[in-house]
């Protein structure tokens, strides 16, 4: 069987479980995620024993220190993969919820209603935990998904998948509506992308290149974001104090992550007194700090900011610094440069906060908090399979809901129309 043979299958297969899917009550979907979970921590060794062996042609193949760390499976990571799928468990299942009744003047009584996408295809790289977690969240959502992980985390992915599998037979749920791709063949990923028949939906999760190119060669819908090109707007009524601590947390605690700040804007009328402050702490933490012209006059010494920074997702400790002269200079930067992934604003000032929230086309805006806050389990989703700044069909942080669409429902007693 070629690649295109073996696509086609999985597909169909997947197609077929989507339909059993949708029927399955909250009970039974639960019980297939806590036997996930126990299959998991059972079968622990020998998920270890596999995920030993792609370490190991990692650190052969040269991949960083950073891609190893995020490819290998401990007790602790192996852990959080089980509670991750009870927490799912735990959460609320959108499927079947009715969103609205209303009746017409004919009698008839019309909603909404959530049904699943139907089948997903979720693309990603490395973290093999990511099979755990989107697994789970189409379970639970009631799509069938057919992942197609990244070739240095094989033979890792495999091995979940056995255990998965296992868990929905056991579960009485058909063991196809979750299917690992078996193969390290890049083929695997262009033929997925044309099987528009059987499939709903397409989730890229990675890099940009990959992104770029699942979004250029896909027949089907892609929800996707290709960077996080992140802002804090410093304004004049801010409290200079907390703009320090949001700043270097929004740069700091993780700055290799889509959500990191990227670009700190400040207004000029504080700027000789916050620059100082802020430099001070950023610096101690190793950023570096590329300044614009107005920055360097306050800040003399540290490397000018080029025009390359501004659309810059760096992932590292490096910022992007610009002095603005008004709010709307700020609106302006931010509406050249975003990527429409997270911005927020430090300010007292209520008008100017509800202005930056209307007029800021991100998927997350801020007001006197870090952009670290875009995440689907900090904002109260429970978990999320990943963040879409195009807006259709979901914008911002996708959980179990944005996995979901509706339906119009109608309840007549015999009416026809004239």
């Amino acid at each position: 069987m070629n690649t295109a043979e073996m696509m086609l299958g999985m597909a169909k297969k997947a197609r077929t479980a989507a339909r059993s899917l949708a029927g399955l009550d909250r009970a039974a979907k639960d019980r297939a995620l806590l036997a996930m979970a126990e299959g998991l921590l059972e079968q622990s060794a020998h998920i270890q024993s596999e995920n030993n062996k792609d370490v190991e042609a990692a650190q052969k193949n040269g991949l960083t220190s950073a891609m190893i760390d995020r490819l290998r499976l401990t007790d602790k990571v192996l852990t959080e993969m089980a509670q991750g799928l009870r927490e799912v468990a735990a959460l609320p299942d959108p499927v079947g919820e009715v969103t609205g009744m209303w009746t017409r003047p004919n009698g008839l009584q019309v909603g909404r209603m959530r049904i699943p996408l139907g089948l997903i295809g979720f693309i990603y790289e490395s973290r093999p935990n990511v099979t755990v977690d989107a697994a789970a969240l189409c379970l639970k959502s009631g799509n069938a998904v057919i992942l197609k992980g990244g070739s240095e985390a094989i033979q890792s992915n495999l091995a979940i998948a056995s255990v998965l599998e296992k868990a929905l037979n056991r579960a009485g749920v058909p063991q196809t509506a979750v299917q690992v791709v078996p193969t390290t063949d890049r083929s695997a990923v262009t033929e997925l992308l044309a099987l528009d028949e059987y499939v709903d939906l397409i989730i890229p999760r990675g890099g940009e290149g990959l992104i770029r190119f699942v979004a250029e060669h896909s027949r089907i819908p892609v929800l996707k974001h290709y960077k996080g090109v992140c802002h804090v707007y410093v304004d004049d009524s801010a409290d200079l104090d907390m703009a320090v601590r949001i700043c270097f947390n929004a740069k700091v605690q993780r700055p290799g992550v889509c959500n990191a700040m990227e670009t700190m804007l400040v207004h000029q009328a504080v700027a000789d007194e916050f620059l100082p402050k802020a430099a001070e702490v950023l610096e101690k933490a190793g950023v570096e700090l590329r300044g614009c012209p107005e920055t360097l006059k306050r800040l003399p010494g540290r490397p000018p900011a080029q025009e390359a920074d501004w659309p810059a997702e760096f992932l590292d400790l490096i910022l992007a610094v610009k002095v603005v002269g008004s709010l709307d200079e700020a609106l302006d930067h931010i509406a050249a440069y975003s990527s429409k992934h997270t911005e927020a604003i430090v300010t007292s000032d209520y008008a100017r906060a509800r202005r930056f929230l209307a007029e800021v086309d991100s998927s997350v805006v801020l007001v006197n908090a870090s952009t670290r806050f875009n995440d689907g389990g900090q904002l109260g989703l429970g978990a999320e399979i990943g963040i879409n700044t195009s807006k259709l069909h979901a914008f911002g942080p996708m959980g179990l809901t944005e996995l979901t669409t509706t339906k119009f429902i109608v309840f007549g007693q015999g009416q026809t129309r004239d």
